[in-house]
């Protein structure tokens, strides 16, 4: 037992563990943010106002075109140099995380909300909704059905990128794994449990979401 506590396998806990609720905290509350930008630009990109479209499609567009990483130093670094006034680490990371999901998300809702039959629409007309009414109480219910899988795997995809903010000195995940073995030289132990406990959430993530697919059929 003593073996087992004076390894760094062991030792190098607390400070992952400290590493896991900044690194949780910045996922959840990104993917909060990203889901409401999401569905706000998933459906003007559906909207036949070409004004709206096009400015969905830009964000959407230029999102997913640039890396993540070029997003987190852009926010950290080229926006308070461009608006002269600092922006604290870790809410620049969940700006990061909201606005990269946000576009990712937004496809998720558009495709969601387009698989849906055009007939569902024309019901929620015959029996007195309008166009808003019916995508409250008809297609939307439906629809977010079937974005419950993408958006578990958007989930994960955003958690596996907070590991990027190691570069501005987020203290996340990694980052603690690293400084951990910049001290101790234990590299190799102290990965070796930073990707454990990666598994340990994605894992169970990813087997829960196969269930829940199951269940909705979708």
């Amino acid at each position: 037992m003593e073996f087992l506590t004076e390894s760094h396998y062991y030792r190098v806990m607390p400070f992952l563990f400290e590493g896991l609720v900044y690194t949780l905290m910045i996922t959840i509350a990104g993917l909060l943010i990203g889901f409401v930008l999401g569905a706000i630009f998933g459906l003007a990109r559906l909207t036949k106002n070409k004004f709206i479209y096009g400015i969905a499609s830009i964000y959407v567009e230029v999102v997913r075109g640039t890396p993540i990483l070029a997003q987190i130093l852009f926010i950290y670094f080229g926006l308070p140099d461009l608006l002269e006034w600092n922006i604290d680490k870790v809410t620049a990371s969940i700006i990061a995380i909201a606005l990269n999901a946000g576009a990712y998300i937004a496809e998720i809702v558009r495709g969601a909300v387009y698989s849906i039959d055009k007939g569902q629409s024309e019901a929620g007309r015959s029996i007195g909704l309008n166009k808003s009414q019916t995508m409250r109480y008809i297609i939307w219910p439906q629809a977010f059905r079937r974005m419950i899988p993408p958006l578990g795997n958007q989930f994960i995809i955003s958690l596996k990128d907070t590991s990027l903010f190691s570069v501005i000195a987020v203290s996340e995940l990694l980052y603690m794994g690293q400084q951990y073995y910049g001290t101790t030289f234990a590299a190799f132990e102290a990965l070796t449990m930073v990707c454990v406990l990666y598994l340990c959430i994605t894992i169970p993530t990813s087997l829960y979401l196969r269930k829940v697919e199951r269940r909705l059929d979708v």
